[in-house]
């Protein structure tokens, strides 16, 4: 016991002369000098308001389809320069959508069925580049697909189009999806709106960018490690990783929607909690809304709470202490408004997550390697060495992600019986009326390249990809550099709508989301 006190003690210490030496070299390395997302005019407005806002302002027209769409795509033209996010788009052809639209709607030819039908009718929407959409680039961020387009929409896709909404552009993500910051050969590297110096995370990072800088109302992205949650956090805004399969993923990464077991999810992502539920509802369809009982309200004074300090595990750095305060300020509101207050507790399992998620990678039904290579299973060593010689066409962030395959496999059943452990805890835990306020990570958005060295700090995410259950990333205020501060809303599996409402009690109270930009 004191030999593990000791073991704790020394990486803690060494995690810490770790980070700061890293801090320092790339604050250096950077410079003294950030660029936030560019001012916002204040006739232009119309880009900050809510997918749900939008919607109904579009079908009273008090403003027009048109108008929507062109402000957002000017804001996108604005802010892409600094972020870098678009890989496909703007669609300008969005335009003529939108002018069909509302010439529908001064006709008065839009029926109250077809309103119900589409309740994001004229609402513009992005999506990253590994969810198909028809007629449009799907590169999966490598180069050798840098000219394929899709045949079909990805199913996510189809439903928000056939719920009204208008794709007008696509979004850049890491190769095949594998890694922690948003950077490719075909377009470069995504940067942070609230400083172009730091990470948006990955994989849906061009997403988080473009949402928090106004560039578009709604994004879809997938999550497989963190990937809608980790942009979502450092580009302070909402993003909500559903129960596995209670959304097909058929058109995501190349997927069927039919694999008989994974961890990937499909998701919103807004700045709005309140655009949610709604958005939840559209990508699950009618029936599967009644299954999860989307429709009926949730009173979050009634439910139970719990929240875990940190994850114990040694391999990450440790939570940042504005960070505990943030998490501290949820605390002790849903201790004010619940009868039960709010429980500490732990979690068998969360000091060995990233061994936990590293095996299930392994059980997944699309092999990484054989996904980079554009079908062509690769040679981690080769890849390596091509690399070290100039001559390779991956990013070092892929060779980093191949070279994993060469270490010591995960034992199976010590893996199995971990995650068998961790997730019955989790589910008598929570029960049908539990919420669970986890850290997001370690740290709020660092600099660009940090995540070679700290690798392991996406662990806080991907817990929930292993457990199969529902995470909702929420913004809450900025720090001391002015950058994202937050904490992830976790319920058990098919209890989404928790998620959703605690969500949404956290915007109300705290208005946690602070935008990139000043309005001029």
């Amino acid at each position: 016991m004191a030999r593990n006190r000791f073991l704790v003690h020394f990486f803690t210490v060494l995690h810490l002369v770790i980070d700061k030496l890293l801090y320092l070299c790339l604050k250096w390395y950077w410079g003294p000098s950030k660029q936030r997302c560019p001012t916002l005019q204040r006739k232009r407005m119309i880009v900050t308001y809510s997918a749900v806002e939008l919607a109904r302002m579009i079908r009273t027209r008090e403003v027009s389809c048109y108008d929507v769409i062109s402000a957002f795509i000017d804001r996108m033209n604005e802010v892409n320069p600094l972020v870098n996010a678009v890989l496909d788009g703007p669609f300008i052809e969005a335009l003529d959508d939108a002018r069909r639209i509302d010439e529908r709607l001064q006709q008065g030819a839009i029926s109250e069925a077809e309103f119900m039908s589409k309740p994001f009718l004229g609402v513009p929407f992005t999506t990253k580049d590994s969810t198909a959409v028809k007629d449009r680039l799907h590169t999966l961020g490598i180069v050798a697909r840098r000219t394929v387009k899709s045949n079909n929409d990805a199913e996510c896709v189809r439903l928000l189009k056939e719920a009204g909404a208008i794709i007008i552009a696509t979004t850049s993500i890491p190769e095949i999806n594998r890694w922690q910051e948003t950077r490719n050969n075909i377009i470069g590297q995504t940067n942070n709106p609230y400083d172009n110096r730091r990470t948006v995370g990955g994989s849906s990072g061009g997403e988080g960018a473009l949402l928090a800088a106004c560039g578009t109302p709604i994004g879809l992205g997938t999550d497989i490690g963190g990937s809608i949650r980790m942009p979502a956090f450092f580009c302070g805004v909402f993003g909500h990783k559903p129960t596995t399969g209670i959304i097909n993923t058929r058109g995501c990464s190349l997927r069927t929607g039919r694999e008989p077991s994974t961890m990937v999810v499909a998701g919103p992502m807004t700045r709005y909690a309140t655009d949610l539920l709604p958005l939840m509802k559209v990508l699950v369809g009618p029936e599967k809304s009644t299954n999860l009982r989307f429709d009926e309200p949730t009173d979050v004074r009634k439910l139970r709470y719990f929240y875990i300090a940190e994850s114990g595990d040694i391999k990450c750095s440790a939570v940042q202490p504005q960070l505990q305060l943030a998490m501290a300020r949820v605390v002790e509101h849903f201790s004010q408004i619940a009868p039960g207050g709010v429980q500490k507790v732990t979690l068998t399992g969360t000091d060995r997550t990233t061994n936990m998620w590293r095996y299930w990678m392994t059980q997944e039904p699309a092999n990484f390697g054989t996904l980079l290579g554009n079908g062509k299973p690769l040679s981690p060593l080769v890849e390596l060495a091509k690399k070290l010689t100039g001559r390779s066409e991956y990013t070092m962030a892929s060779i980093y992600s191949l070279m994993d395959t060469l270490l010591p496999q995960e034992k199976e059943d010590v893996i199995k019986e971990l995650t068998r452990c961790c997730d019955q805890e989790l589910t008598e835990l929570l029960g049908d009326d539990g919420v669970l306020f986890y850290h997001s990570t370690t740290h709020t958005a660092p600099y660009h390249y940090s995540a070679f060295v700290n690798v392991y700090n996406f662990s806080y995410w991907c817990l929930f990809n292993v457990l199969h259950v529902p995470a909702t990333q929420v913004p809450l205020g900025l720090d001391g550099d002015g950058l994202p501060l937050g904490v992830q809303v976790v319920a058990s599996r098919g209890r989404d709508r928790h998620c959703l409402a605690v969500a949404e009690e956290i915007e109300r109270t705290f208005n946690g989301r602070i935008p990139p930009f000043i309005v001029d």
